[in-house]
């Protein structure tokens, strides 16, 4: 089984006021978690660390952190019962591209350094299969996402690196058009994908990455269903029929991404 047929959701718990009456739900959902790893598929946690926290983040205690400084720390994932994380390794897409790989390479070592640290909370995993034992020992399987095609400098041996070092997916195109993908919040340069950015494609679908076509135009994104081999993922978008927005997605486009398996 692949990491894309896991589901890929999104979770929101809020603790209850002091006098609510007990959850009728909670039971069952506690059981469907405990049975079904519940995977998020897009977190910024690592850039934040980076951003705010500065060289701090690789010794300061990451199980509970401020709620004001940041959404995430350990002991809030233990309690959403989040199974899986993607860790999104994102560097702005203004930087030029070498420096793109550079800051990703680091955000990587904060993720390696999370599982390092925290054995007893997290294991770093590639596949469904470690994945699913790492949930099993009632640990968090931990994901890469690298998210934006520039990071990795028109280079398919750097693709191949960031897989080497445990990237899942590779999202296209972050907020800026690139030399062969359009970005949905950039100007159009390409029409979609250049012929380079196929090739793209093409490797992910042989790696055994993920296509994330979050953040890419429409061009883009039927330009990749129409080459890829294999289901693809949306980590973090919704539908533009709900939400008009260049960021979100036409039921054209999902229509197809239904019958590519996505």
């Amino acid at each position: 089984m692949t990491l894309f047929r896991l589901a890929v959701l999104s979770l929101l718990l809020a603790p209850l006021p002091l006098h609510a009456a007990p959850d009728p739900h909670a039971a069952r959902i506690s059981r469907i978690l405990k049975a079904t790893p519940l995977i998020d598929g897009h977190n910024d946690w690592p850039e934040a660390l980076a951003e705010k926290a500065k060289d701090a983040r690789w010794t300061m205690d990451l199980t509970r952190l401020d709620p004001a400084t940041y959404h995430t720390d350990l002991d809030r994932l233990r309690a959403g019962g989040v199974g899986g994380q993607f860790w999104s390794v994102w560097v702005s897409a203004d930087l030029p591209q070498v420096q793109q790989v550079k800051d990703t390479l680091d955000q990587i070592g904060m993720v390696h350094s999370l599982a390092a640290r925290y054995p007893q909370h997290i294991t770093l995993v590639r596949t469904a299969a470690e994945l699913r034992a790492a949930h099993k020992a009632g640990r968090i399987g931990s994901l890469i996402g690298v998210e934006g095609g520039g990071q990795i400098d028109g280079s398919l041996a750097v693709l191949r690196a960031y897989r080497q070092l445990g990237a899942a997916y590779l999202t296209l195109t972050h907020s800026r058009t690139i030399a062969w993908a359009d970005s949905a919040t950039d100007n159009p340069q390409h029409d979609g994908l250049t012929p380079f950015g196929e090739e793209v494609v093409r490797e992910l679908n042989r790696l055994g990455m993920l296509v994330d076509l979050s953040h890419v135009s429409e061009a883009t994104m039927l330009d990749a269903l129409r080459v890829t081999q294999a289901p693809v993922i949306f980590s973090h978008s919704n539908a533009r029929a709900l939400c008009d927005t260049p960021r979100n997605v036409s039921d054209t486009v999902l229509r197809q991404v239904a019958a590519n398996g996505g």
